[in-house]
């Protein structure tokens, strides 16, 4: 038999469950109210004295008017609310299990994708996303499987609001870790984010890559193209994400691509640079920058992260000199009246490269000047001289005919 004290207290329960089953939306957001007020950080074992030991039948009724009504975002913010205190409750294994049987995880995702639900709403749907995926291993993966990596993914890239996005940071930050099977996804995913438009969003992705790098322990090819494009970034924090995910990548096999893209991108292209010359010579009295902007911006970043890798390993720096970014510079020197001054200034380059300006005479600077070769074509036919012994240092006469090549070439196809 039980005792008058517990009879009362089922009688309290019931007759706070048939209240609730008979309010309209504006009791409920009442009722909800009230519950958060008194039950915030409660364990499961207080949850179920505060209930009479019928806390799930509240819960179930909770996630049954979230089934019905998310998609119209009524009182969805309260409603998330209320559902987070008993899943993050300590020892809630239980609540969490009848939270999932009912679809928990899909609801949670499809609201981060639904247009008319207010940001508070979809952020109050990401913590609980982060409740379940701390909740173990198997959630995590659950999470995965119902394309959990995807769809707040995407939702980083499109949220306009930066605590939400920071709290996405934090759950796919959760899913990289302890998640063997998936991790991979993970990481292919913040790698997708890379182009998005959000500044924050690529910060963030970068900052996370950072951190799943490591635990990932290979690369993937699209992720040198994909940083290399966010130097072109306008936003120094994510420039500065980005130079410091390069200086980790160096220690992986995507080491020699990613010093040939940089130095790639520290020489523009002849395509862009003559539009970009005709545009000023048409209208000199107004700036025509705009479109060829991330071009310069990427470059001058490049730069600076070259110094940044060449200060921290000088193996990074012989690295880049066997690239041929010296000897370009001199074939765009290049002149048959001038190899011995040019030979004596590529020594001084690659002894004292800080120090080059102040000591090439006028005549090597009017030819840097002047000169019309194509850099990136004589880099290449540059490249197979050095195969053949016929670098500069070997044969001058074979030199000063592949730079007058390259000079005569280019006139003509200027003209």
């Amino acid at each position: 038999m039980t005792s008058i004290k517990e009879q009362a207290a089922i009688s309290r329960l019931l007759s706070f469950l048939q209240e609730w089953d008979n309010a309209g939306k504006v009791a409920r957001s009442h009722i909800l109210d009230k519950f958060i007020e008194t039950n915030q950080g409660k364990t499961a074992p207080e949850l179920e004295q505060e209930f009479s030991q019928g806390a799930s039948l509240f819960l179930i009724r909770l996630t049954t008017w979230l089934r019905i009504t998310y998609m119209t975002g009524c009182c969805l913010e309260k409603l998330l609310k209320s559902i987070g205190i008993f899943l993050s409750a300590v020892s809630s294994n239980r609540y969490l299990r009848e939270f999932l049987e009912i679809g928990g995880v899909l609801t949670l995702l499809e609201i981060l994708g639904l247009e008319k639900i207010t940001e508070e709403a979809k952020k109050e749907s990401v913590k609980l996303l982060q409740v379940i995926a701390n909740s173990g291993r198997k959630y995590k993966e659950l999470i995965c499987e119902s394309y959990g990596v995807r769809s707040t993914a995407e939702f980083l890239a499109k949220s306009q609001s930066e605590e939400t996005q920071e709290e996405v940071q934090v759950l796919l930050d959760s899913l990289v870790h302890g998640n063997p099977k998936y991790q991979n996804q993970v990481y292919k995913g913040l790698i997708a984010l890379l182009p998005c438009a959000s500044p924050k969003a690529q910060q963030l992705s970068l900052q996370t890559l950072r951190t799943a790098q490591p635990i990932i322990g290979t690369t993937h090819p699209s992720i040198v193209d994909c940083v290399l494009k966010v130097l072109g970034t306008m936003h120094l924090e994510v420039q500065y994400e980005a130079i410091e995910l390069i200086k980790d990548l160096v220690g992986y096999d995507v080491r020699q691509a990613l010093l040939k893209g940089l130095v790639a991108l520290l020489i523009p292209s002849v395509k862009e640079t003559s539009k970009l010359q005709a545009k000023i010579l048409n209208d000199p009295s107004i700036l025509q920058l705009t479109p060829s902007l991330p071009m310069f911006l990427q470059q001058a970043a490049a730069a600076k992260a070259i110094g940044v890798l060449v200060r921290n390993d000088i193996s990074i720096a012989e690295e880049l000199l066997y690239l041929r970014v010296v000897h370009g510079l001199m074939a765009a020197m290049g002149n048959t009246d001038h190899s011995n001054s040019q030979r004596l200034a590529s020594l001084t380059l690659e002894s004292n490269a800080e120090d080059l300006y102040t000591k090439i005479d006028s005549i090597q600077a009017d030819i840097l000047a002047a000169n019309k070769v194509n850099v990136t074509r004589a880099l290449r036919h540059l490249g197979s001289c050095h195969s053949m012994n016929t670098f500069c240092g070997s044969h001058d006469s074979a030199h000063t005919a592949c730079v007058t090549h390259f000079q005569n070439d280019d006139v003509e196809s200027k003209e």
